[in-house]
């Protein structure tokens, strides 16, 4: 069974690459072991928890806690019938079996082998536990599990205030839970501006979401009725937490291990990412790598954007990946989006810098909406006016932040982003009014 292309891993990179590379008028196929197609993003990761952000912020009493959970189930399964009904459209042969490398050219999947001439793994990450509190996903939860709870729990611990610990944090405190978030590090979203991080922690803290910063979880036990943590604060004291359930959200690794690279001796750093070169080729250079299971940040959009990407060079093209072009966006409430060079990168350069800000209290569709809360920053390059970074908080800042991602990919000046006219009133008004701020001739501030 011979192919140009073979995928293994049907997430947002995956079976992308297997459009991509049928569209290119490639012989395709594409192995998934899991049930339903779409991978971590569309079963156990964004969708899922996205409709639960969006249930739970809207959420009006009395509520039934059931409901939104099959709510989540609903969308999550018409989307992945919609990928599968994309692989008939496209005639990708679909193979759902588990799949494991067999050689430079050869899959080995349900007892045989089959031949590509090119194989790209996209086969995505898993979720770190503690050693000490293995997940059963009932009391001790990974975020699969706490997407998938039959009740809602009286009181939850979160170990981890990066992206996904804060955003499910927001689903289970806007629903009633007692939420208490512990961080190792001094501030939430690490690798994010600070100046949005900073108030996004000051608003989380005001949406009834405790946070304990600065501490280390030693220990941990299940209780009759909950779990137990044993923490050590910055002050050097030991103190028992206790909670119903306790979400780890500590980061996820590359789902390498399981894919046969070790037999054909390809190169993985120490953490389990594949080594790659810029083509993606991975040290056998038939067989190419993608998403989580490189280096890089673990966001769906930029498995879907490598995707293109390997399926173009496998079929002779010379596409450009521009890693600064891609957005992060963290879906609490208000949103925290951002694309391009933070302050503090941006202060690392050579080149002297220029910021602009705009406060949402300034912003007319803001107030009228009573959504006040949030900033938009922007950052250029004080010679050449070059817009360097967007940073937005705000209740609309997942759409927003698109307009910062276009200004950097056609390298737009401030001048130029701040002189093109915006519909008023709308959110968007605020970049114009950050990019004439960087300027010194903002119009409203």
């Amino acid at each position: 069974m011979s192919y140009d292309v073979a995928v293994i891993g049907a997430g947002p990179g995956g079976y992308i690459a297997a459009i991509r590379a049928s569209q290119l008028g490639l012989k395709t196929c594409l192995f998934e072991e899991m049930p339903t197609l779409g991978g971590t993003c569309l079963n156990v990761g964004c969708i899922p928890s996205k409709t639960l952000l969006h249930a739970s912020e809207h959420i009006r009493l009395p509520f039934d806690f059931g409901a939104i959970m099959a709510k989540k189930s609903d969308v999550v399964a018409g989307l992945a019938d919609s990928v599968a009904h994309l692989c008939k459209k496209y005639n990708i042969e679909l193979i759902k079996a588990r799949a494991e490398l067999a050689g430079p050219h050869q899959i080995k999947a349900q007892e045989r082998v089959y031949e590509a001439k090119s194989i790209i793994l996209a086969a995505g990450s898993e979720v770190i536990g503690l050693p000490f509190l293995p997940f059963d996903e009932k009391r001790i939860l990974s975020s699969t599990g706490a997407l998938a709870l039959d009740h809602l729990p009286k009181s939850m611990l979160v170990v981890g205030a990066g992206v996904i610990g804060v955003e499910l944090a927001s689903v289970y405190a806007r629903l009633g839970t007692k939420v208490t978030v512990l961080e190792m590090l001094p501030q939430i979203c690490t690798g994010i501006d600070t100046t949005l991080t900073s108030q996004l922690f000051t608003l989380l803290q005001q949406q009834n979401i405790a946070f304990k910063m600065d501490v280390q979880v030693l220990a941990g036990r299940k209780l009759n009725n909950g779990v137990e943590l044993t923490i050590r604060e910055e002050s050097g004291d030991e103190i028992a937490h206790t909670a119903e359930v306790v979400l780890v959200a500590i980061g996820r690794r590359p789902r390498s291990q399981d894919l046969g690279v070790m037999n054909l001796n390809i190169d993985v750093t120490p953490r389990g990412a594949i080594v790659v070169d810029k083509n993606f080729r991975t040290t056998i250079p038939s067989i190419y790598a993608i998403g989580d299971l490189i280096d890089g940040p673990m966001l769906a959009h930029r498995a879907s954007y490598e995707a293109c990407a390997v399926a173009e060079i496998i079929a002779g093209q010379q596409p450009k990946v521009e890693y600064i072009h891609i957005p992060n966006i963290i879906y609490t409430s208000p949103e925290l989006a951002t694309v391009g060079f933070s302050e503090e990168e941006a202060r690392q350069l050579t080149r002297p810098i220029v910021i602009g800000k705009c406060a949402f209290k300034a912003n007319p569709r803001a107030r009228a909406s009573d959504t006040t809360d949030g900033l938009v920053k922007i950052i250029g390059d004080k010679e050449t006016g070059r817009i360097l970074g967007l940073h937005i908080l705000s209740s609309a800042a997942s759409e927003m932040i698109h307009v910062g991602v276009l200004a950097l990919a056609k390298r737009m000046t401030l001048a130029e982003l701040g002189d093109l006219p915006f519909g008023h009133p709308t959110y968007s008004e605020a970049i114009k009014e950050a990019a004439l701020a960087a300027l010194g001739r903002s119009y409203h501030l």
